[in-house]
């Protein structure tokens, strides 16, 4: 026995190495077929026994280079040497796996890669090792079965990259046990296997993987249906094994998971890739049973993922493109996962799923006595649900006609997505200003917050469409304006928001656009063409929140009431939201400035001219990339997002901007031509022009220095960018061509320059005011 491990020991050493091996291959298939260990296995039947003792009689080397050895079957010994035995087949195990391994690697070197292909086929066709692996999984020593059980996947993938047909054993074997799921207690291995095979299989890089693939699926398809229909047809009070059904629900989740993603990425089609999409409200049961927190977050996640078609984006290389070949079949597929996730929060998904209690920790969920946190609620499940429904409504909405209906539907359930938001929040959502739910719920995922701020972006610009289609009278747009803040979706806050998070600072912007793990390059642009037709409504926001951020920061009561004011001089003061929704005429600013020019400042409001001298942001260049987009132009980004280099996004905190009047007279820029490195060297938006106007309340006398308006830090945070991205392009780093982005971004500050022009006519808005 001790001899029979040390030749085992040193072929593992040489296997490890990738090392070639000399002898004969049949003398190394000797030391490498497991025999049983434990007694456990013993009821499968004897003569397994003393058929691997058959085979090593039979196969005994007569010349072996290793140490020399005297050996009785391991078989023979069981009794005697229960431990030595189990330590022998844990290492037989280990030096088959890694002999695999090492036939699939790259880097090992061909000759000794030939002969290890020839040792595991010969042990392939002179053993049922299948048999003696399944056996295994009944074994009460865990690390024995689970060794088994990786060891039998991957001679699964031998065999299938090899074109060696399927032991008829395991495929009869996984079958029985997955439809006998109710009696089997294997099945959790069966679905292990096969994820692993799978995932292995996801990881090829060779072009034969999808034929590959549906090889190995074929025999399954329509088994995976009996038992999914089997396995949310429980009832989990009534069943007496918890951790057997939790253990399934979680390897059979994975595994759809990966159904799913190889019906997106390698365009296989079977019926188990459409399960959860055709059935999926029995899946929502599953939150109404009383278990762990980590199985709801998992089944959540995994629907999140198919409604984005990211399934199994880990295991793929690159991301999926946003724009794919029409596929009819999976198009309907989603609007039934839609339909099953609103429909779910109409029967109250969100009143009955509890989101609080002990937060998942690294390493488990205890916490030593002493370094308690204060309780609070599970933001993965409170980001994940949140886009769950985002998405659902933008797919559903993808397919209605009705303005009126997508307006009710939006407001039914984003109000319910709110109340059930609000009580998580700390601080609180302000009642003034919805939108910025997104950025709070979001603010530690920005891929999942750009997917949820591209989703609302989706949803405005169809209803704008709508709209538009219908010619609605001037009130009912101001209506819709208004309904955009009440039920927090307006695509100019959100924007700001997200900007103000990350303090109007344009290398975290460059970081998005330049990374491939979110999809900011196409929410970007179609934000900015969005940008250059609703600039007012942009404006307007902006200065709202100006007003917004004065009162916080000054603690007046004061700037509110006078800045909604409206042109008929209504008595009644007007809601922050409410005007916002009425300012939809062209230049709308400047005509309530006009305005209320003509009026007395009775609430002591005065208009101060405030310029910033804008500080010097030093730009991390990042490195160039090896991986290069798909397409050739940000032009195609509406189309598609990108497949660019990964760059890890980073949050900065808010820059300040210094502030000082200043006694410089506008003057408006006027048209720039293509972008040119002299026309970088000098700041986009003109020192004369970057004074946006601002309305505060009387301040203590001590106060010299007023905020500098966010459209004005908006487009300098622009400016920013378009420096940024020249300086790479001119280098040849920027990972694709970006002329269409910069057209826009240059688009946005001459709109912006030529808003301001109007503004800072003093003849025009104050006659006889002297400016500083």
């Amino acid at each position: 026995m001790k001899a029979f491990f040390e030749v085992l020991e040193q072929l593992y050493k040489k296997v490890l190495l990738g090392a070639t091996l000399e002898n004969d291959s049949h003398d190394y298939v000797f030391y490498l077929y497991p025999a049983f260990s434990d007694q456990d296995c013993s009821a499968s039947t004897s003569s397994d026994c003393s058929n691997a003792c058959d085979v090593q009689d039979k196969q005994e080397p007569s010349s072996v280079s290793l140490p020399a050895l005297s050996v009785a079957p391991v078989c023979l010994q069981r009794h005697s040497q229960m431990s030595s035995t189990r330590e022998i087949t844990l290492l037989q195990l280990t030096v088959i796996r890694v002999m695999i391994t090492r036939i699939l690697s790259v880097e090992t070197e061909f000759h000794a890669k030939e002969k290890y292909r020839d040792i595991i086929k010969i042990l392939l066709k002179s053993s049922d090792i299948e048999s003696q692996l399944t056996c295994m999984f009944q074994n009460s020593e865990k690390l024995l079965s689970h060794m088994a059980a990786k060891c039998l996947a991957l001679i699964l993938y031998f065999q299938l990259k090899e074109k060696i047909t399927l032991s008829n054993f395991w495929i009869s074997f996984c079958q029985k046990n997955i439809s006998e799921y109710s009696e089997s207690n294997q099945v959790v291995y069966c679905l292990w296997i096969l994820t692993f095979v799978i995932k292995e299989i996801f990881k090829d890089t060779s072009s034969q993987k999808t034929e590959i693939l549906k090889q190995f699926l074929n025999p399954f398809d329509t088994l995976f249906e009996v038992f999914y229909n089997s396995l949310f047809s429980q009832h989990f009070e009534n069943h007496q094994d918890a951790s057997k059904l939790i253990n399934s629900l979680i390897c059979f989740l994975e595994l759809l998971e990966l159904l799913i993603a190889s019906r997106i990425h390698l365009k296989l089609h079977f019926t188990c890739q459409r399960i959860l999409f055709l059935k999926a409200s029995c899946v929502f049961d599953v939150i109404s049973w009383p278990v762990q927190a980590f199985v709801k977050r998992k089944l959540i996640i995994v629907i999140k993922k198919c409604l984005l078609c990211k399934a199994g984006e880990d295991l793929c290389q690159g991301s999926v493109p946003a724009f794919m070949p029409p596929d009819n079949p999976l198009h309907v597929d989603l609007l039934a996962l839609a339909s099953a996730v609103l429909q779910a929060v109409d029967l109250g998904l969100l009143r009955t799923l509890s989101v609080g209690g002990k937060p998942s920790c690294f390493g488990g969920g205890e916490v030593l006595p002493g370094y308690e946190h204060a309780p609070g609620p599970d933001h993965v499940i409170l980001r994940a649900l949140s886009l769950l429904i985002i998405r659902s409504l933008e797919i559903k909405f993808q397919n209605f006609a009705s303005a009126n209906e997508m307006k009710v539907d939006l407001q039914r359930f984003m109000s319910e997505l709110l109340i059930f938001l609000k009580p998580h929040l700390q601080p609180s959502l302000q009642s003034h200003n919805l939108c910025e739910w997104l950025s709070r719920v979001f603010i530690e995922q920005d891929d999942d917050m750009l997917e949820a701020a591209k989703a609302l972006l989706g949803i405005y610009l169809k209803l704008t469409r709508e709209y538009e289609a219908t010619e609605s009278l001037t009130q009912e747009k101001e209506m819709w304006n208004h309904h955009t803040h009440e039920n927090g979706y307006n695509p100019h806050c959100i924007f700001l928001f997200l900007l103000k998070n990350i303090g109007f600072d344009s290398t975290v912007l460059l970081d998005f656009l330049i990374s491939s793990e979110t999809c900011f390059l196409e929410y970007f642009v179609r934000y900015l063409k969005l940008l250059q037709k609703d600039w007012d409504n942009f404006f307007t926001i902006c200065n709202y929140f100006d007003v917004t951020e004065s009162k916080d920061n000054i603690h007046i009561c004061c700037c509110i009431s006078s800045l909604v004011q409206n042109r008929n001089s209504n008595p009644t003061e007007a809601s922050p939201l409410a005007v916002l929704g009425s300012h939809t005429n062209a230049h709308s600013w400047v005509s309530w400035a006009s305005a209320a020019s003509s009026e007395p400042l009775n609430h002591g409001v005065t208009l101060e001219k405030a310029c910033t001298k804008p500080q010097a942001n030093c730009l991390s260049t990042p490195g160039a990339s090896q991986s290069l987009v798909d397409y050739d132009s940000s032009d195609d980004s509406e189309e598609g997002s990108t497949s660019l280099c990964s760059v890890n996004s980073r949050l900065t905190s808010s820059h300040q901007e210094a502030m000082k009047k200043t006694q410089d007279t506008f003057g408006a820029s006027g048209d720039k031509k293509e972008l040119s490195p002299e026309s970088q060297s000098r700041p986009l938006v003109t020192k004369e022009s970057n004074t946006p106007f601002s309305v505060y309340c009387d301040v203590a006398p001590d106060n010299t220095a007023s905020e500098v308006g966010i459209s004005y830090r908006t487009v300098k945070c622009f400016e920013e960018l378009q420096g940024a991205i020249y300086r790479l392009q001119k280098k040849n780093l920027f990972p694709y061509n970006p002329t269409a982005l910069l057209k826009l971004l240059k688009h946005i500050e001459t709109i912006y320059n030529k808003s301001m022009t109007p503004l800072y006519n003093s003849d025009i808005l104050f006659p006889g005011t002297v400016f500083p």
